[in-house]
């Protein structure tokens, strides 16, 4: 009888609005090769598919062999891992629902699994980041503007009836707030985001006729903004404070109705964690369920950036159930 042969290398994909980044990674969560191509070069899905096809067979066969490959997990926004498609991407190029997950598997003969970045997330957290050894958390991510969660119970991702749970980006903090681009007003992610604090800081200029590093800034972006708190610019530091604040608030209703152990802040917003995150504190504890004041732990992600998502995607493939036209 034939030894059963067990597998110890996934592919992790990261598809972001720029590029998509593919990586061969190990049981232990190292990193034996990436890749990346630019996502908006391939506006029609089935090219895109094949280059993503391409890239992943030649990524896998210059380290160690497509037959060594156990499975394929993939973070895309707007995507439900209980469907396998991007559903409805509003900056993806690929518009309505996309079977992602099934096209690719039928062309590698590989398991291949979809999920929304906030999930994915999570789990690279919980295998090789802040979480590990955590049954009961909170993941937030911050990219692009946008703002997402995945709340983790029992150790498994709790992704609700239709696969849509912890979209708290979407709930309305100020009523007839600022206009966000789902739709509504007043959501947390135009106040709590990158983009968010940005808005922060144009507010506060416009208020107010206090010096500031920030008024001789033309591109007035996070990166200019973090600039000007290092130098103690009190506006800038005021921009970040208020989106800790309102974030930490938010926060705090999570943590009541929840009850975690940690909520793990990552992405885009930790530029400016050192303002951001004090502000983020003080407002979860003046806000939250009395019995949980200095029970929750509200902590940034010790995960590299430019591996986070790849990690998590690992972290995805190896949740699927083994399936191969290799074996």
């Amino acid at each position: 009888m034939d030894e059963f042969k067990i597998k110890t290398r996934v592919v992790g994909v990261d598809i972001a609005v720029d590029y998509t980044t593919c990586a061969v990674i190990d049981i232990r969560g190292t990193i034996i090769a990436k890749e990346a191509f630019a996502t908006s070069d391939y506006p029609n899905l089935s090219n895109y598919v094949s280059v993503l096809y391409e890239k992943i067979v030649r990524l896998a066969e210059n380290n160690g062999g497509i037959e060594n490959i156990r499975s394929v997990g993939i973070s895309a926004p707007s995507s439900n891992f209980m469907t396998g498609c991007i559903e409805n991407a509003s900056n993806l190029p690929w518009k309505g629902s996309v079977p992602l997950a099934a096209m690719l598997r039928d062309r590698l003969g590989l398991a291949v699994a979809v999920a929304n970045d906030a999930h994915v997330t999570a789990l690279g957290e919980q295998a090789f980041g802040s979480a590990h050894g955590m049954k009961n958390f909170i993941v937030m991510t911050f990219s692009g503007g946008g703002v997402g969660s995945c709340i983790v119970i029992k150790g498994s991702p709790h992704l609700g009836t239709d696969g849509f749970a912890g979209e708290v980006g979407h709930t309305c903090v100020v009523e007839n707030g600022r206009q966000c681009g789902c739709g509504k007003k007043g959501c947390l992610e135009t106040y709590a985001s990158v983009r968010g604090i940005e808005q922060n800081a144009r507010d506060l200029l416009a208020e107010s006729d206090e010096p500031s590093l920030m008024r001789s800034i033309d591109n007035l972006n996070i990166k200019a903004i973090k600039l000007c708190c290092q130098q103690n610019d009190a506006l800038a530091i005021e921009a970040v404070r208020r989106a800790g604040l309102m974030l930490g608030r938010t926060l705090a209703n999570y943590a009541s109705i929840l009850n975690p152990e940690a909520i793990i802040l990552t992405g885009d917003t930790l530029q400016v964690k050192e303002w951001l995150i004090p502000a983020v504190r003080e407002a979860l504890e003046n806000n939250v369920f009395h019995n949980l004041r200095g029970q929750v732990r509200v902590l940034p992600s010790i995960l590299n950036t430019e591996d986070r998502t790849v990690l998590g995607a690992s972290a995805l493939a190896w949740e699927m159930k083994e399936y191969s036209l290799f074996k």
